[in-house]
């Protein structure tokens, strides 16, 4: 455990930071494994709105530091890619 004042704040600090981060990815996580699970459905409308606020709390993730840039970049790519598959097949 940590010994003095500065080191006990940072270990106070990193806990409030670690549930913050892990109760955002798992809102994240849980938006585009919805997206991709009505693009599967091929529900293009309800697809249409998860998709916009999968892809915002992407990007606001990258803004809090909460995820990193090429991660966040990578999952868009594949959201968007089989977005337009299922999109232009219906």
């Amino acid at each position: 455990m940590a010994n003095n004042p500065s080191a006990q704040k940072r270990v106070k600090q990193s806990e409030k930071r670690r549930i913050k981060n892990k109760s955002a990815r798992s809102t994240i996580n849980t938006t585009v494994k919805k997206a991709f699970t009505l693009l599967e459905e091929k529900n293009t409308d309800e697809a249409r709105a998860t998709f916009k606020t999968a892809v915002a709390k992407l990007d606001s993730a990258v803004n809090k530091g909460v995820l990193n840039r090429n991660t966040v970049s990578r999952k868009i790519s594949r959201l968007t890619k089989r977005f337009n598959e299922t999109s232009t097949q219906v």
